[in-house]
């Protein structure tokens, strides 16, 4: 029997074009594409990638949590070397 996990993604726009996927609960499980459906299923891709690495090396697969909560702010900064 295969277990399906549940993991909330963020698309982050990138100025040239695409998407950039972050997966907050599976931190340097990163993936891109050139729109969200593609940049969807990389994420996708990138995560079952992940789980099988995990299990290979006879290592938890953690279970998924509740969606995150995303907080998104700017900062301003001045560095003093400029």
């Amino acid at each position: 029997m295969n277990r399906h996990y549940s993991y909330q993604i963020n698309l982050i726009p990138e100025k040239e074009g695409g998407y950039t996927v972050l997966v907050p609960l599976r931190p340097g499980c990163v993936s891109w594409g050139r729109n969200a459906e593609e940049a969807t299923r990389h994420a996708r891709e990138a995560i079952e990638l992940h789980i099988e690495n995990l299990i290979a090396h006879r290592q938890p697969v953690p279970g998924e949590r509740a969606a995150a909560p995303v907080l998104t702010a700017f900062v301003e900064v001045t560095p003093s070397h400029v």
